[in-house]
């Protein structure tokens, strides 16, 4: 299939700079951000391609229709005129999902059921099916209203582009794998430097600072919701993905490396390391307090999430593990220290005003990423 579509890659706020760039990167025409996402023009093999490798956004999706819908009937009739046979075979299971913003039409569960309603109704006119089973795989199909403007969507991604497929378990303070990617994005880091996070858990951000080392595709390993389109099935997703396996040496030492006081958490990380599909040697984990942490080399980047202390009972706890960071840096003086909090006090509590800071969400969470050069 050679069509090109009208795509649109979401993201968290704060990130869309970073998709814009990675698809840029991998030569995608009319690329354009805008506020929680970017949008481009792409084939369904760009599609592909794009889903196996980007490390920053969140899903990517075809742009069937969009305009200005003040009514149900307004809504009904913009789902209803997108011809839906190219992606439905007679048994998927219509799935549906919705966010509306600032909007007349402000019932997710309304617009669900008059999008749904619709999608059937079209399929039914064009067709002699009349029995919809649902039986088969999902149609995802996303509907945003915002400021009255639908946009209606088919998400080829299907989970999240952060399930890469490596972590089994989240740890008692999960960072996304995109954002983890983005904190080494951001950072200035790049693979050949040393890089260490010393307070590393169950190991989200080397293992993400890994897969940008090695050059592993991060979608490799997982599959998306367009393999499953009829429409696609002449797409050779099988060797696109073979096409993605990385060109560099990921059995070379990567110079990044972690550590925690949790022996637990590094037990994960090791876990999580090799269904990464990381050698694990080439990642060095040490069962360390941050206090008496020394490394011996020079010109490295550490990159942490420690805890935020949004509990009062954990506030000084976290704040002193702050200033421990700050005489943690001190000590490496040719290093550079990234620290992401939510806590408003994290400048004064490390002893020092950042040399950049960046807004960024973990999840709902608002934070501010602080970068001292």
């Amino acid at each position: 299939m050679n069509t090109v579509f009208r795509c649109y890659a979401s993201s968290a706020f704060g990130m869309e700079g970073l998709v814009s760039n990675e698809l840029k990167h991998l030569n995608i025409e009319n690329v354009s951000a805008e506020n929680g996402g970017v949008c481009f023009s792409a084939s369904a093999s760009q599609l592909f391609w794009i889903n196996l490798h980007m490390h920053f956004c969140d899903r990517v999706f075809i742009v069937l229709g969009s305009s200005l819908c003040y009514t149900f009937q307004d809504l009904y009739d913009l789902v209803y005129n997108i011809d839906w046979r190219c992606f439905f075979s007679g048994n998927e299971s219509i799935d549906i999902s919705c966010k509306c913003i600032r909007s007349k039409l402000m019932s997710p569960r309304d617009c669900q059921s008059v999008a749904k309603k619709a999608v059937i109704e079209k399929i039914r006119s064009t067709t002699e099916q009349t029995f919809f089973p649902e039986s088969g795989l999902s149609l995802p199909i996303h509907i945003t209203v915002r400021n009255d403007q639908a946009k209606i969507m088919l998400n080829t991604s299907g989970a999240a582009l952060s399930r890469r497929g490596y972590r089994t378990w989240n740890g008692e303070a999960p960072l996304r794998e995109t954002l983890a990617a983005a904190l080494v994005q951001l950072s200035g880091w790049r693979p050949g430097k040393p890089l260490h996070d010393p307070c590393c858990g169950t190991g989200t951000i080397l293992c993400e600072a890994a897969l940008i080392a090695s050059g592993k595709a991060p979608g490799y390993d997982r599959s998306f919701a367009m393999e499953g389109f009829p429409c696609f099935s002449q797409i050779g997703f099988n060797q696109i993905r073979s096409n993605s396996l990385p060109v560099s040496d990921v059995d070379r030492d990567l110079l990044i490396s972690g550590s925690d006081i949790d022996e637990a958490a590094l037990d994960l990380a090791r876990r999580h390391i090799r269904q990464a599909g990381i050698r694990p040697e080439s990642v060095h984990l040490s069962h360390i307090p941050l206090q008496q942490l020394n490394m011996n080399t020079e010109n490295g980047v550490f990159i942490c999430n420690p805890p935020y202390g949004e509990r009062l009972s954990d506030q000084e706890h976290c704040r002193q593990l702050y200033r421990d960071l700050f005489k943690l840096w001190q000590r490496h003086q040719t290093w550079r220290m990234c620290v992401i909090s939510s806590d408003p006090a994290f400048e004064r509590s490390f002893g020092k005003k950042a040399s950049k800071k960046r807004r960024l969400y973990n999840g709902r969470l608002e934070c501010v990423y602080y970068i001292y050069d």
